[in-house]
């Protein structure tokens, strides 16, 4: 069993606005971060891959940002790469298709947060295809609950 720890947390409250950072915040299954732009009932901001969602939550790993930096001689912030968690100590890629815990609260790794060209746009430098396979995890949310900085990522066993 492999675990590591939520190091950040960001949240938009609305499509294209800045991600506000935040010690801890509150998660329903099938809707995901209140306060994020896609905790909602509508359809518009519903996604799915192999018909699971896929738009509830995501997370990058802090090691990926800081290779990044220092191949490409950037210094961006954690919160520049706009996932809701940064994660230190544990490879996301393992994660998908598994069932992990994050604060004892269940997941469910959906697929790959691919990086984007509209990320690349934002951030002004290319990050295409340096991050392919490297951008993150988009996971559902199955349990209820408040995840903080510091709780564990923990993958289940198969």
């Amino acid at each position: 069993m492999s675990a590591g720890e939520v190091v950040g947390i960001y949240v938009a409250a609305v499509k294209d606005a800045p991600v506000m950072g935040y010690g801890k915040v509150s998660v329903r299954a099938g809707k995901g971060i209140e306060g994020d732009r896609y905790f909602s009932n509508s359809g518009k901001n519903r996604s799915h891959f192999n018909g699971q969602p896929d738009w509830e939550i995501t997370l990058i790993e802090s090691e990926v940002i800081a290779a990044f930096n220092q191949r490409s001689g950037n210094n961006f912030h954690e919160s520049d790469f706009r996932r809701n968690l940064v994660t230190r100590d544990i490879r996301l890629n393992d994660l998908m298709g598994k069932n992990f815990t994050i604060g004892g609260i269940d997941f469910y790794g959906v697929q790959l947060c691919e990086p984007c060209a509209k990320l690349q746009r934002r951030l002004g430098v290319k990050i295409l295809p340096d991050l392919v396979h490297q951008g993150g995890l988009r996971a559902q949310i199955r349990g209820n609950g408040v995840i903080s900085v510091g709780d564990q990522v923990v993958a289940k066993a198969d």
